[in-house]
């Protein structure tokens, strides 16, 4: 199956605070908020939740296909994407602007104050998907995750044009666009990807119901945390898959990502619904025990041991087949 992801690329500057950001705020003067936190730690880590998505499909043995604009200053980045297994050969370059940068501060309690500079990710809307159709041999999958709001909505009305299967990971940028926007980004999409807080902001602006948001597309992944993820289609029984425990939790930045990765993959492998949410749970897992987005490391047989206790030995067997890791 081919898989092309269009995405955010982004350098992340991560920072934690050793405290609680609750504990500075009052609630009667949030509208004349000033505040800064010292930091104790600085990480710079390669990020964007396109090349996010693309480095965990590409570490589980897919190879996707990275669709994005970004700065002159990509080719450090670009080296280490290739070199795990991302095809970078349809990324825009821009001529004058930087590549996107997302500044991240996270307390104890693993609350987020965040900040990101588009940049180079604003030339996204110039990419066309037709020709890089024509140079893969065709797509089976598209998916549309955050970027540049008019460049993702130029992909869904491709692809609803041209007949390609996508999917709609509209997740931060929910927040800056409109109810229109919001629902030429879902109708149609084969699946909508959202966590819990977004599957409600989703209804809240399109002003459409669950139930008419299940007549607009085949399938709709809620992820909910700690309560794992959840598999909705008109007609059908609800899927829930639980995360795949233990985990140690040290920065849940990515962590969304790497499941949408998981549960890509599994598809990509033709695996059912429930396998491929284990999968994206299991990666998620290993996000959320490293610091930065794309650090993390497992060899195969690493992996299949822990799936196996997550999720059960067969679960594990009828994963084994595909997983293209050494060890």
């Amino acid at each position: 199956m081919k898989i092309a992801v269009c995405g955010s690329i982004a350098t992340d500057h991560l920072m934690t605070y050793q405290g609680r950001f609750t504990d500075s705020l009052i609630p009667d003067a949030l509208d004349k908020i000033s505040l800064s936190f010292l930091v104790e730690d600085l990480q710079v880590r390669r990020g964007g939740i396109g090349a996010n998505i693309s480095f965990g499909m590409a570490k589980l043995g897919h190879r996707p296909i990275l669709v994005g604009s970004v700065g002159e200053d990509f080719g450090s980045y670009r080296s280490w994407l290739e070199r795990h297994g991302v095809d970078c050969s349809h990324v825009h370059v821009s001529e004058t602007r930087h590549t996107a940068r997302f500044v991240c501060t996270t307390d104890t309690e693993m609350a987020q104050i965040a900040t990101f500079y588009a940049g180079a990710m604003s030339e996204a809307r110039e990419i066309e998907l037709g020709p890089i159709v024509d140079a893969v041999g065709g797509l089976d999958l598209v998916v549309v995750s955050p970027d540049d709001p008019e460049a993702m909505l130029r992909h869904c009305a491709e692809c609803r044009s041209r007949g390609l299967r996508f999917v709609s990971d509209p997740s931060q940028q929910l927040a800056f666009m409109d109810g229109d926007s919001i629902r030429r980004l879902v109708d149609g999409a084969y699946y909508l990807v959202t966590n819990e807080y977004e599957a409600a902001l989703t209804e809240q602006k399109t002003g459409w119901s669950a139930e008419e948001i299940l007549d607009r597309v085949s399938y709709r992944v809620i992820t909910h945390g700690r309560d794992g993820a959840s598999i909705h289609a008109k007609g059908q029984d609800s899927i829930h898959v639980p995360i795949a425990k233990p985990v140690e939790r040290v920065d849940p930045t990515g962590v969304g990502d790497a499941f949408r990765a998981g549960f890509l993959t599994g598809l990509a492998w033709e695996l059912d619904h429930e396998r491929s949410a284990q999968i994206g749970s299991m990666l998620a897992g290993c996000v959320l025990e490293t610091v930065g987005t794309q650090e993390y490391d497992f060899s195969r047989a690493q992996f299949l041991d822990r799936f196996g206790t997550a999720y059960g030995q067969a679960a594990a067997d009828e994963v084994a087949p595909h997983l293209g890791l050494a060890g």
